[in-house]
């Protein structure tokens, strides 16, 4: 799932005072609409610029998040391996965490679930969108556990010894009451 906006949508929301950023909108001064029905009024230079800038980053976050997925879904079948962080030896969550945001996108996370749990901003889980990051309590403490989120309440991770890099859904009986939060990390 990819969300993507045209320059001429996004001309639309500036000009409607509103400027769209992933999750974030801005209020603009108000500018003056063009009169007729079907045409979109010309941006004035400096929200033009800026909206350049935010279109950029929506669409550099956009498609990082599009990356890390595709990234974390060439790994399903990877064996599960206690402080593995590779594919030719095997994950274990915050490893396989840490390896698809490293070598998808560039990003250096922390080591651990716990510690990862901490980067980024908080997000609600009705708020979830692709590449964020999903925490679980699977070991009696909050932030054990740490997946990928897909989409459509499923998620990608390595789960425990004996298993391997799999796709579930977030709603199971099992993770549905384990889940303890989930973190956005955007590209600098």
């Amino acid at each position: 799932m990819s969300f993507r906006t045209s320059r001429r949508n996004a001309s639309a929301w500036v000009t409607a005072g509103i400027l769209v950023v992933g999750t974030l909108c801005l209020l603009a001064g108000p500018v003056q609409a063009d009169e007729t029905a079907n045409s979109i009024p010309a941006v004035p230079p400096a929200m033009d610029i800026q909206l350049k800038e935010a279109t950029s980053l929506f669409e550099r976050a956009t498609d990082s998040a599009s990356e890390a997925v595709t990234r974390a879904m060439d790994l399903v079948g990877i064996r599960y391996r206690r402080g593995g962080t590779l594919p030719e030896t095997g994950f274990d969550c915050s490893g396989f965490v840490g390896y698809v945001f490293r070598e998808g996108i560039g990003l250096i996370l922390p080591r651990t679930s716990r510690e990862i749990s901490k980067s980024g901003e908080v997000v609600k889980k009705s708020d979830l969108q692709p590449g964020d990051l999903v925490f679980f309590n699977t070991m009696r403490r909050t932030f054990s556990h740490v997946g990928i989120y897909l989409g459509d309440n499923f998620f990608v991770h390595a789960p425990a010894s004996g298993g391997e890099v799999r796709v579930e859904n977030m709603n199971a009986a099992y993770w549905g009451k384990r889940f303890n939060g989930a973190r956005r990390i955007n590209p600098a």
